[in-house]
This record gives structure tokens, sequence and C-alpha cells, in this order.
């Protein structure tokens, strides 16, 4: 009467590893699938850097879902003795259309969270780095920064491992086929049949091929591009030292992290780039998406107009047709849940997402609106 449930998790990514975790936490027997491993190339969740903000326009569950994120991050840097997020703030640069900035005010102070209104003149002074053109105000949240994306995905896994879970590095060999009502196992790509009680499906942008009838394109990998540049040799103006993370609502969506453990000055374009295959799609650069960065950096940034691309590198986001994140039960399956959707913000929520899920998994609770799959067919 009282054996723990066994979950299968199938993704080690900032979703997948933490609902892992938390479901270990709360008894249950944990078996974590990774094709590739935590924080791999192909992982949305890869990469050496994410930025956690809790500035969300409207949207007032995600600045909720981040301060509670915020909490258990640094929580798990006292718990783990390591140090996966690091409290540089975020500075969100204001032009003429500050709809989503408004929104987000009283929101951020509901929430608790630490913010600042500065004026053009007050960025233009304590961040003479940043040209100052066309800024008439900014948020800064001061305890917002950015984590190292690709380690946090292995400590993760790290701490599964030490509180009993069990990992196996190995991918779903063909998309699930529920049967009266529950899913009672999946083929593995080593020949052999996971089974489960129940099951977590946290895939990133696979998570489509994977269930073609009920995610399909409502979850759309998108090709997207970062750069980072190389800073004059002492020049401290362009690290974590001396600013923040930014994030510029202009022409376009840009944003930006100092330092990146000495990697170089990061910089993306938050646009929505062309459909990607995450399995075989090649990840360089193009020429069209170093010219629209490199312009925009000799704009904002001055003094590094002829920096040196030291390096670039193509990810992806995987994008829901409305940008939130898709939490909730198969629909022909009551034991299999499926998680996804982070459109290009999600990483910062995984301790949030996992703790949520671990609970919706093990208790049937029904999950938020927003989340559920019902929204794209009313």
């Amino acid at each position: 009467m009282n054996r723990q449930p066994h979950v299968a998790v199938i993704g080690a990514g900032a979703f997948g590893g933490w609902t892992a975790l938390y479901l270990r936490r709360q008894g249950a027997r944990v078996t974590l699938l990774d094709a590739w491993g935590p924080g791999n190339a192909r992982a949305s969740s890869g990469g050496e850097t994410r930025v956690i903000r809790a500035t969300y326009g409207p949207r007032a569950v995600y600045t909720r879902m981040a301060a509670r994120a915020l909490d258990l991050w640094k929580e798990h840097d006292r718990r783990w003795r390591t140090q996966l997020y690091r409290g540089i703030g975020v500075l969100w640069l204001v032009e003429t259309d500050d709809a989503y900035e408004r929104a987000a005010l009283p929101i951020l102070r509901d929430a608790k969270v630490a913010v600042a209104e500065l004026t053009g003149a007050e960025v233009a002074r304590r961040f003479p780095q940043i040209a100052g053109d066309g800024i008439r105000w900014a948020i800064f949240e001061r305890d917002g920064g950015y984590l190292l994306a690709r380690r946090a995905c292995a400590a993760v896994l790290d701490g599964f491992r030490a509180e009993g879970g069990e990992y196996r590095q190995l991918a779903v060999h063909q998309p699930p086929a529920p049967r009266g009502g529950e899913l009672t196992g999946v083929p593995l790509s080593d020949g052999t049949t996971l089974t489960a009680d129940r099951f977590v499906f946290a895939c990133g942008p696979w998570l489509g091929a994977l269930f073609p009838d009920v995610i399909g394109e409502r979850v759309r990998p998108t090709r997207q591009e970062v750069f980072f540049f190389g800073t004059p040799p002492g020049d401290r103006r362009y690290t974590e030292d001396a600013m923040p993370v930014w994030a510029h609502h202009g022409a376009r969506f840009m944003y930006g992290i100092p330092g990146n453990e000495w990697r170089g000055f990061k910089v993306a374009d938050d646009t929505r780039g062309p459909v990607f295959d995450p399995t075989h799609g090649e990840r360089v650069a193009t020429p069209e998406g170093v010219r629209t960065v490199r312009a925009y950096v000799g704009e904002r940034f001055p003094g590094l107009k002829d920096a040196p691309l030291l390096e670039a590198r193509v990810c992806q986001y995987e994008d829901s047709p409305d940008e939130h994140l898709i939490i909730d039960r198969h629909p022909a399956a009551a034991n299999v849940w499926l998680v996804g959707g982070g459109s290009g913000h999600g990483f910062k929520h995984g301790p949030a997402v996992g703790e949520l899920v671990a609970r919706l998994v093990l208790t049937g609770e029904v999950p938020d609106a927003q989340f559920r799959l019902s929204r794209f067919t009313r």
C-alpha cells in the first residue's frame, strides 16, 4: 500500500532535471533519461549562461514564478556549496514604447521584487559605457542577473543522483503509444523498454516530434544565434564588475550578459529565427546575424565598435503559440505529463517548474489554466 510510485522523466534539461529532483525528494522512485546528457550542445538548456529576471510585462504568473525560482536558485547554491546564480542585476532599457515595462512595475512590486526606476540621465551617469541615445528610462532589477546554464544542469543531475535517483543516457526510440487511457512503457534506443507508473516528458524542442498529434507544432523550435565579442585588454567597463545584464526593447529586442566566465561580451537578438531541426541542424552563425548584432553593439556600446567576434553559438527556442509554458496531462493518458514550451524564457524557472510539476504528478492537482493544452482549442 505504501509502495513508492516509479516515475520516468524524459529529458534532463532545466525542466526535466529539476522535476526529477523534486519527485525524488517527495519519495518517488525516479528514472531520469536524456539522449545526450544534461546541458548538451543540442539542448535548449545548453550553453554557458542564461538571464534570470522577473520583468514580464502584464504576465504576472511568470513574475511570481521567477521570484520563487530565484529563492530556489539561492537555496541550492548554499545547499550544494556552489555559485550557479550571479546576482549582478538586470537593466531594462526603455525607449518610446514602454507599455511592457509600465505593466510590469506594479506586478514586480506586488511580488516583492527589488526594483528601481532610473531616468535616462541616471542610466547615462551610472553606466557611461552604454550610449544613452533614445533611452528615456529604465527598470533596474537588483536581484536579477544570470545563471550558469550547462553547469547548473550538471549540478542538478549530481544532486539527483546523490539523493538516490537513477540516470540513464538513452533516447526514447519512437513516439509513445498510450493504450486504454494510460502509458505502460516506452521503447529505448538500446532496444529495451522502460516501464513506470507515471511519465513526465520534458523534451524541449523534441516534444512535438514525440507527440505529433497532441503537441506537434504547438512546440516550434526556432534557430537562435548568440555572439561573444572581445573587450579591449584590461578594460573592465564591459565586465560584470562594472555593469549588469541588460535588455533593450528598441527596434529589435536585444539582450546581453557581460563577463560570461571570461568568454566575452555576450549579445543576442531575441527575434525568432527560422524553424530548426535540433538533432541534425548545422549550428553555424549566419553572416546576416553577425552584421545585425555587430551594428547594434557599435551603436549602443561605442567602446566595442570594432570589437572582434570571439565566438558564436547557435541554439534554439521552443516556442508555444502564445509563449506560455505547457504543463498538462496527456489527454489520452492520465499517467503522462507533458512539460515544455520554454519559448526562450524557461531556463530561469527550472527549479520552480520542477517543484510545481512534482506536486502535480504526485497529487493529481490541476495545473494553472494558462499552462493547459485546452487553451489551444478554445
